[in-house]
């Protein structure tokens, strides 16, 4: 993100189970029958859920006409699952819609996935309902509801914070202008913390558009921290004071035994490196293997090492170059971790089949790939010294260079057993004729 706001799995469930309305069948406060009186707003948001897309949560608003008895929840994480949609993720070209459920359905059916649904209640003037209530129902009708989503600038939850702000006249924005408490990946990194090796492919995936400092008002494209946002808020009342934005939050309920999303990320770095050096370790210890008693186990298995190298490293390298030449993903371009893996990587991947075959030219082969590869990672190292290179990326330097030092150092260890090996018979016929 690697890179949903809400979880298709429950998008899906939506779509089966909340009954949403007809876009033709407007609600009262969309044909203008309710008054401002009548009507509650609320802030819903859910907590992260089991599977990657629910890992940053969820939010939605409902709106309640209590003297008319009728209510909506709005939902901005819809998106069509047809065939076309895996494509279009992709490519970054994922559409997104808002439609409006029963918000009685919605919420059992997160309870159902043992994620938080929790509410606040908007103090909002009576005109402010009335504004919000019909920009709502407005946004459902068909030529309203879609947009293009983008995870961190236009998701579920930043459509929220945009129509709240829209009806506050830009308070809430201008509460929320201030710098934030972490960058984009920080946040990232905390939520997909339930999932190290994810949230590792989801760091190395994402480029530096995610590192620069961040204001509040872009840190709440998170449901959490828009409830936070929400909830600190004063904003001018109809009697020309300010008020608390929320003027009331309660649980309807509270997931049982799910981990609690940590205020800060996780540190990977030491264990990365330590896990860094481990991988390149075993692989100059084969190489010394091989060279100290010529057997083909210790060859069998460095080759070994470098096909799970291609297939775990490689295939993001691969998919990352492409993403930033073919794909809308922004925060993919121009990413640094291309020093460290890229489409050369895969090349390690069948090469490493031929090294288990015993073919000496594989092994040249294998030998200039991992020098080049060091040399990438090394440059990319060196060049972090330079304003432009300023990408949060530590943590897989500390992966990947130590890695690929060891491979270019195993494989140069390799070709200059062959080198000798190769030498050695042209000597024989020399020392006999010296003998005869």
């Amino acid at each position: 993100m690697s890179r949903l706001a809400s979880s298709m799995l429950c998008l899906l469930g939506l779509l089966l189970t909340a009954l949403p309305a007809s876009a033709q069948e407007l609600p009262p406060w969309g044909t203008g029958e309710s008054r401002g009186e009548d009507l509650s707003v609320y802030l819903v948001t859910f907590g992260p859920g089991d599977d990657v897309p629910s890992w940053f949560g969820h939010g939605s608003l409902v709106v309640e006409d209590q003297k008319l008895h009728q209510s909506r929840l709005y939902n901005y994480g819809m998106f069509s699952f047809d065939e076309r949609m895996l494509l279009r993720y992709a490519m970054g070209r994922l559409e997104f819609w808002v439609d409006d459920a029963s918000p009685a359905a919605t919420f059992r059916f997160y309870r159902s996935l043992n994620r938080d649904v929790r509410l606040q209640e908007l103090n909002l003037t009576p005109a402010q309902k009335v504004e919000l209530g019909r920009l709502l129902a407005e946004n459902v009708l068909p030529q309203n509801r879609d947009y293009l989503y983008h995870h961190y600038n236009d998701n579920c939850v930043t459509r929220l914070r945009d129509a709240l702000d829209k009806v506050l006249g830009g308070q809430l924005h201008a509460a929320a202008s201030g710098p934030g408490r972490m960058t984009l990946r920080e946040h990232t990194r905390r939520y997909t913390a339930v999932g190290p090796p994810m949230s590792l492919l989801l760091d190395f995936l994402m480029n530096d558009e995610i590192d620069k400092p961040a204001t509040r008002w872009q840190e709440a494209f998170l449901p959490d921290e828009l409830e936070r946002q929400v909830a600190e808020a004063q904003v001018l009342g109809a009697d020309g004071e300010r008020h608390p934005l929320v003027a009331r939050a309660f649980t309807l309920y509270a997931a049982q035994g799910r981990p609690v999303t940590p205020a800060q990320p996780p540190s990977y770095a030491p264990v990365l490196l330590l896990l860094g050096l481990v991988l390149g370790g075993i692989a100059v210890g084969l190489a010394l293997w091989e060279r100290r008693t010529g057997g083909r186990a210790p060859r069998i298995l460095l080759g070994l090492q470098n096909v799970l190298v291609g297939l775990v490293v490689g295939i993001p390298g691969l998919a990352l170059f492409i993403m930033w030449l073919g794909t809308d993903h922004t925060v993919t371009y121009r990413n640094e971790n291309l020093f460290l893996a890229n489409p050369l990587t895969v090349l390690a991947l069948p090469l490493g089949f031929v090294l288990m075959r015993g073919s000496p030219r594989g092994r040249e082969w294998m030998w200039r790939l991992w020098v080049v590869l060091a040399a990438l990672g090394v440059l990319g190292l060196v060049l972090k010294a330079l304003p432009l290179f300023d990408q949060d990326n530590w943590r897989l330097i500390a992966l990947l260079l130590p890695m690929s030092v060891g491979m270019a150092g195993a494989m140069t260890l390799g070709r200059s057993r062959v080198t000798v090996g190769r030498e050695s018979p042209s000597l024989t016929p020399t020392l006999k004729a010296s003998g005869n």
